[in-house]
């Protein structure tokens, strides 16, 4: 396996198989870190012998962006906008 570079946070999802049990399947939607994820059969699998289930990767956890930055455009007027003229200096209190 390769070394995971500082900084980045790859990930995986577990892609129940066809005849998957319940432990596989309320699990199927949640990303777990790569280092961390439950190994494959699931500890509470009742079909270990014929468990076919797989790891979906991703290269980050999360699933979308989670800032204010990453999700829209910062250029766009927020909600405090700035009400200076251009040019203009804040007065001192």
């Amino acid at each position: 396996m390769k070394p995971i570079a500082k900084g980045s946070w790859p990930a995986v999802s577990i892609v129940p198989c066809k005849n998957a049990c319940e432990a596989a399947r309320k699990l199927s939607e949640q990303r777990f870190l790569a280092r961390s994820a439950p190994r494959l059969p699931l500890p509470g699998c009742d079909r270990q012998d014929q468990c076919q289930c797989k790891y979906a990767r991703y290269s980050d956890r999360r699933g979308g962006a989670r800032r204010s930055e990453d999700r829209f455009d910062a250029k766009r007027s927020t909600a405090t906008g700035e009400r200076r003229r251009p040019g203009e200096r804040r007065e001192r209190r």
